[in-house]
């Protein structure tokens, strides 16, 4: 059986093994696959791995020995998943690999900003502690977490994973999903999506990229805002209008954001929040943590290992 993965550096780029596939079949291993090659890639394979690489109903059809494809990732998209099932191919995807990894970057950025370590080490390496006055140097207020209120929009894994570490904080935590009857951990409070923007002191988005949540940040939106308060987005880039929070960033009319991820990624160098202020961004590897890599691996080999078996699990196209 041949068994080929299109793309796969960002999962793999040397510090994992490859072995438990190679147990399986004759392993063709790429770490990236331009558009143009994928066809040849493919052909003859029965098993194929994909992270991004776009496989389309065009290609699918002209790959006659194909079985399987395995998404090495949680979305989808990347699979023309009815070509895949009217040509009886199995597609299976990798949900739920590194909630922890992920919440731990929203952490990161809201730490970023309420603690400023980046900027003070700066001035420290620069001198400007050794030629202060007072032990404690200080360039502008920093800010507690305890008692500030969290605003979550979408509680799935990696929600409810943000919400656990603000409650140890001490944060209230407010949440907005599509179901107002979801039954949520003790101090979580369900409310509307008007009155999380308007009342948090920092959103963070955990929904899925969708036709009604397209853009869905906008500039009517982030003015609901406080002024104080920071946007956080580790789950597409696409919920956001990013012109509009550039303007926002750029007026005050919030304090902070830090994103995980952009509309396009690579960014455009002409991406407006590449030049807005008061802005960090992670180029989208929140979730690539060793271990949370491991862990999305051993579910793909698992998810192989099953259908080989005929017990398909982690299916997304039935």
């Amino acid at each position: 059986m041949r068994i080929v993965v299109l793309d796969g550096y960002a999962l793999n780029p040397g510090d994992l093994s490859w072995q438990p596939l190679e147990d399986i079949g004759e392993l063709d291993c790429f770490e990236r696959t331009p558009a143009q090659d994928v066809l040849a890639r493919s052909q003859d394979a029965e098993v194929l791995f994909t992270n991004k690489t776009v496989l389309d109903a065009n290609t699918l059809k002209q790959l006659p020995k194909l079985k399987y494809i395995g998404v090495l990732a949680t979305g989808t998209n990347v699979v023309d998943i009815d070509a895949a099932k009217a040509l009886g191919i199995v597609v299976t995807n990798v949900p739920g690999y590194g909630p922890d990894a992920v919440a731990q970057m929203v952490f990161a950025h809201i730490l970023h900003a309420t603690q400023q370590v980046a900027r003070h080490s700066d001035a420290v390496m620069q001198g400007r502690w050794s030629s202060s006055e007072d032990f404690c140097f200080t360039l502008s207020p920093l800010q507690s977490l305890k008692g500030k209120t969290l605003g979550l929009i979408g509680f799935g894994d990696i929600g409810r994973t943000v919400a656990q570490i603000a409650l140890a904080f001490g944060m209230k935590v407010m949440v907005n999903t599509r179901h107002s009857s979801l039954k949520l951990p003790m101090g979580c409070t369900w409310v509307t999506q008007d009155e999380l923007f308007s009342d948090a002191d920092i959103v963070s988005l955990h929904c899925p990229l969708t036709a009604a949540t397209d853009k869905f940040i906008n500039q009517d939106v982030l003015s609901k805002m406080k002024r104080s308060a920071m946007l956080i987005n580790t789950a597409r880039g696409g919920l956001v209008d990013e012109m509009a929070l550039a303007d926002a960033l750029v007026q005050q009319e919030i304090a902070f954001c830090g994103v995980d991820v952009l509309s396009t990624e690579p960014p455009e160098a002409d991406n407006p929040l590449l030049s807005a202020p008061n802005i960090t961004i992670s180029p989208h590897n929140a979730w690539a943590t060793i271990e949370a890599r491991q862990n999305l691996l051993n579910i793909a080999v698992d998810n192989l290992i099953a259908f080989l078996a005929g017990k398909t699990i982690n299916r997304v196209n039935e």
